[in-house]
């Protein structure tokens, strides 16, 4: 149960920061950098399926490990890590790749990567904590 608790919370905090953050600098980073390649409106499966996916790597690579030792550090810093990973793959694959890419743009995004994941953790760690205490207690 503690793990449906944090893929459920490490899901809604990780969707709501990236919405303001996406909705804040979507006209300030993305589109100027990008222009013509994006789309007017995201094509919103693809999107759904990786908010849906992606909180579960969180939850395993971060969440579970710091519940196994107690404390909130190894969720923050492994799902800080796991984040920069996973977006460094996107984001350099684009920056070889892609023309409009920018190396402003590649770091930009993989350092937030790294804040988003590792605030998506440690919501997810202080809620399977906290059910677990409420159970045992």
């Amino acid at each position: 149960m503690p793990y449906a608790i944090a893929y459920v919370c490490t899901l809604v905090a990780f969707i709501a920061v990236d919405a303001v953050w996406l909705y804040k600098m979507g006209s300030v980073l993305y589109r100027p950098t990008l222009g013509d390649i994006l789309l007017e409106a995201p094509r919103l499966a693809p999107a759904a399926v990786f908010y849906l996916v992606y909180p579960i790597g969180i939850v395993a690579f971060a969440v579970a490990p710091a519940l196994k030792a107690g404390s909130i550090a190894p969720a923050i810093a492994y799902g800080a890590l796991f984040g920069a990973l996973a977006y460094a793959t996107y984001d350099l694959t684009n920056y070889a790749t892609l023309r409009n890419w920018t190396l402003q743009l590649t770091l930009a995004d993989i350092a937030w990567g790294a804040v988003l994941s590792g605030f998506g953790a440690a919501a997810g760690y202080l809620a399977a904590s906290a059910s677990r205490n409420w159970m045992a207690g």
